[in-house]
């Protein structure tokens, strides 16, 4: 289930208050072609939001009426005009560090590790929020603060993610490093890139990137803690909650799903 709408993970302020079931359901049938980005046969569809065709049908035709979902001429069912209409508009609105802010409390209170969002700067990758650990152990950075492309986490996540061109231009990089591509070629497959006493001796950090509507790397969302309780595996609990908020906030922003298994580097 997808976290911040339902599942586990980031929740929305409202998902506890009372609805019409009637429209969550029928909204189930726009979720299931918003996930799979194409057009679907009734029978298709139904099945993808686990519902009867004879009951998904009623629903399509009002969709249709109200220009949210549209026919074709096979009779495939896809999202319509207003439905193209909104994301547009909603994409105008998003501005991805106030989307990140929310979430990044939720993600430190989840975890119990700070949690900071980093942009791409004139320098690199730059902190820009820091949300403090609950416990009582803190670790101190501020905002403002450039991130080693090579030596941190926030570093390398963009080093894999980010649009190669940018990378090149702050590392001043010509060739190619065969020990640093292998290591960015392993956050690719994973998902996420670590920092085991790093720059600092007894601080880890893991940090996952947050893709736009295009595809591209807009921010990272990095988690940072004490190295004897850090859970550094690309595997684990920590790793997967991270991913899971940082997968969250894309679909926000507008990517599509499976973003992460698009093109890296691409300039």
């Amino acid at each position: 289930m997808d976290p911040g709408l339902g599942g586990p993970g980031p929740t929305r302020a409202w998902g506890q208050s009372r609805g019409i079931q009637s429209i969550e359901v029928g909204g189930r049938l726009l979720r299931a072609l918003a996930d799979h980005g194409r057009a679907l046969p009734l029978k298709e569809l139904a099945q993808a939001a686990d519902m009867a065709p004879g009951k998904a049908h009623p629903y399509l035709v009002s969709f249709g009426k109200l220009g949210l979902i549209d026919q074709d001429s096979t009779g495939r069912y896809g999202l319509g005009p207003l439905a193209m209409e909104l994301g547009l508009i909603s994409l105008q609105q998003y501005d991805p560090v106030r989307l990140a802010e929310p979430l990044l409390v939720e993600l430190a209170q989840a975890t119990g590790q700070s949690a900071a969002i980093a942009l791409w700067g004139n320098h690199g990758p730059t902190i820009v929020r820091i949300e403090e650990a609950p416990s009582a152990v803190h670790v101190r950075m501020r905002p403002g603060t450039v991130t080693s492309l090579r030596d941190t986490a926030t570093g390398k996540a963009f080093a894999a993610f980010h649009a190669r061109e940018r990378v090149r231009e702050v590392t001043g990089q010509t060739s190619p490093d065969p020990e640093f591509e292998a290591e960015l070629a392993r956050v690719r497959a994973d998902g996420v890139s670590l920092s085991v006493d790093g720059l600092l001796r007894g601080i880890s950090a893991m940090s996952a990137p947050v893709f736009d509507q295009r595809g591209h790397m807009v921010l990272a969302l990095t988690l940072i803690g004490p190295t004897p309780v850090f859970d550094a595996d690309p595997t684990g609990a920590l790793a997967q909650t991270l991913r899971s908020y940082a997968q969250v906030l894309s679909r926000r922003l507008g990517a599509a799903p499976g973003a992460a298994a698009g093109p890296w580097g691409a300039a």
